[in-house]
């Protein structure tokens, strides 16, 4: 089997995980994860690199990106699908959800620029005009300028759920805003896309206590990376390569909506724990 390396971004740079071990990585700029050959780099400069004691902390981690966009695409789980009818019931809109659902071409929309982008321990929020959100755990896709899918991590698409199920055309300011895109804790750096039965989890603990808490792997979603991606990339260049947010199985229930203090957990298999705090 091959072995999955992890790539973390603290402010003192990169820093390597493999075989169970920590290296820091000298280079920090707009490069590194650009790299179309990541993988087999990252494998070979392991045995030069510095080794460290142990895990970056994480308040010193930031998003493990540099320059990438990133993109997000909608409706890719049945969960999601129901979830975006219900809340546009009143505006009539659902039945859009239900065809994008089914269509060949996915819905894919642009999330955030990447300094827009929190890490793991950083701070989520959620507009204060709206009265309903929620956040949205994924599996986000690491994407090289010619389309190939580098590696995964984490992703929260948090978004306004009453906003957007007032009328599909207000999907921009539902999930475009300060605090509503978080990426982490680290990349997965692989050759090997992750498999069906690769697990994603929510927990949503308010006060100490889990307020919610629901899982979904990813069997269970309708499209594939590649099908995304080649859809992504198709008339839109990333010279300087792009994340992509898949998509989520998981949706709090109707009467729930985020407030001040609460906290979101977002675990993918092999990537590790994405923690915010929601200001």
């Amino acid at each position: 089997m091959t072995e999955r390396l992890r790539l973390f971004r603290s402010r003192g740079g990169w820093i390597l995980e493999s075989g169970g071990r920590y290296f820091w990585h000298p280079e920090y700029g707009s490069s590194l994860t650009l790299r179309e050959d990541l993988y087999t780099y990252l494998s070979g400069a392991a045995a030069g690199l510095t080794p460290l004691d142990g895990a970056p902390a994480e308040d010193d981690l930031l998003p493990p990106i540099e320059d990438q966009e990133v993109w997000a695409a909608g409706v890719t789980y049945l969960r999601s699908r129901t979830a975006r009818i219900e809340e546009s019931k009143a505006a009539t809109g659902g039945h859009f959800y239900d065809l994008v659902y089914n269509a060949d071409r996915p819905e894919l929309f642009f999330k955030a620029p990447s300094w827009r982008v929190v890490g793991s321990g950083g701070t989520v929020r959620f507009r204060k005009d709206a009265r309903w959100s929620v956040p949205e755990p994924e599996l986000a896709l690491l994407i090289s300028p010619q389309g190939r899918i580098l590696g995964y991590m984490a992703g929260n698409d948090v978004s306004s759920r009453d906003i957007e199920g007032e009328n599909p055309l207000y999907l921009p300011q539902a999930k475009v805003y300060d605090g509503a895109c978080a990426l982490g804790p680290a990349v997965v750096v692989s050759p090997d896309p992750p498999g069906p039965d690769t697990r994603i989890s929510l927990e949503i603990r308010r006060q100490g206590k889990v307020e919610f808490a629901g899982a979904t792997a990813l069997s269970e979603m309708k499209r594939d990376f590649r099908t995304l991606v080649d859809y992504l990339y198709r008339e839109t260049s990333f010279p300087d390569g792009c994340v992509l947010l898949t998509g989520t199985g998981i949706v709090p229930p109707d009467n729930f909506t985020l407030q001040h203090g609460d906290e979101t957990l977002i675990t993918v298999d092999g990537a590790g724990t994405l923690r915010n705090v929601v200001e």
